[in-house]
């Protein structure tokens, strides 16, 4: 292996597995982010539920003891809305042939927009049958959700699955698989290295994203403006995922055109990925929230 790239360590996307006659289990590293994603977003929550000082009229806008409801609720938004956004905004034409398969998520395919959408839903229904005031609770899930966001980024990378385009930068990473080094003819090194795109939305999307939010709740008190941390993670999420679809592998289903560089890339309606194209809105929507909160 040349300097020029990082060959993809060997790392196991089953943190360990279990079989016994029949019957067998194994605890995959995906799993493991939502878990850890589920029950930090809950640890924090039932934090700032007990600091009243932090939100309008210092008081907080539910009693701890309903986190673990509303943790519920956004499980079931999350699963449910990550797979059929999958389902729709991916793959709709496969599954309507197979729709027998919609239910597997354990052989993946999760969309972020989609899981956002069910946690939206799912919020307002939490909200409406608990009488609690639905921007602030989303202030509250927004500034945990790039917790879970993150931590699914890097059990992307160890899976590796969702990486990025050909470059030939030193980090690039040469990922395992016929797909991953499926590379332009005239390629000029004698393997495919690609931008580790999970890494990228994991600092992105994830941890600064996180610590943005952290400051401003903690050393600025914006969650005494309902709605204004929910503006930052909306307009943030969208523009850091927008930024990294340049450099993500786009997904397969679009027309495939070659750019400048000879690298053959798929894009979608106006040149643009489908991660773009959900992502823009976000962008729009989050910063007209923005505006809005900081002049009420």
């Amino acid at each position: 292996m040349t300097p020029f790239a990082i060959l993809f360590p060997d790392l196991s996307p089953e943190i360990f597995s279990i079989e016994i006659g029949s019957f067998s289990f194994a605890l995959r590293w995906y799993a493991l982010a939502y878990i850890a994603g589920f029950l930090l977003g809950w640890w924090i929550i039932m934090g700032l539920m007990k600091r009243p000082a932090l939100w309008p009229a210092e008081r907080a806008p539910m009693a701890p003891g309903k986190v673990e409801g509303l943790l519920t609720y956004v499980i079931l938004g999350v699963i449910l809305g990550g797979r059929l956004g999958f389902v729709l905004f991916y793959q709709p034409a496969y599954y309507l042939a197979h729709p027998s398969e919609i239910l597997r998520i354990w052989e993946g395919g999760m969309s972020f927009h989609g899981g956002f959408a069910g946690v939206i839903v799912a919020g307002m229904i939490f909200c409406r049958r608990h009488a609690v005031p639905p921007l602030q609770i989303a202030d509250a899930m927004a500034l945990v959700a790039p917790i879970g966001i993150g931590l699914g980024r890097v059990a992307n990378f160890i899976n590796a699955e969702l990486w990025g385009r050909p470059t030939l930068q030193p980090w690039g990473v040469v990922f395992p698989g016929p797909q991953a080094q499926a590379c332009p003819w005239d390629w000029p090194m004698p393997f495919c290295a690609r931008h580790p795109t999970q890494l990228y939305e994991a600092a992105l999307e994830g941890l600064l994203l996180f610590v943005l939010l952290a400051w401003l709740v903690w050393r600025r008190g914006w969650l005494k403006q309902p709605g204004a941390i929910t503006a930052v993670f909306v307009a943030g999420y969208g523009l850091g995922r927008f930024l990294v679809e340049f450099f993500r592998q786009p997904d397969a289903q679009f027309v495939t055109l070659a750019n400048p560089m000879g690298h053959v890339v798929s894009l979608g309606p106006l040149g643009l990925t489908m991660g773009q194209m959900l992502s823009l809105p976000m962008i729009l929507v989050g910063l007209g929230l923005l505006f809005r909160r900081r002049r009420a």
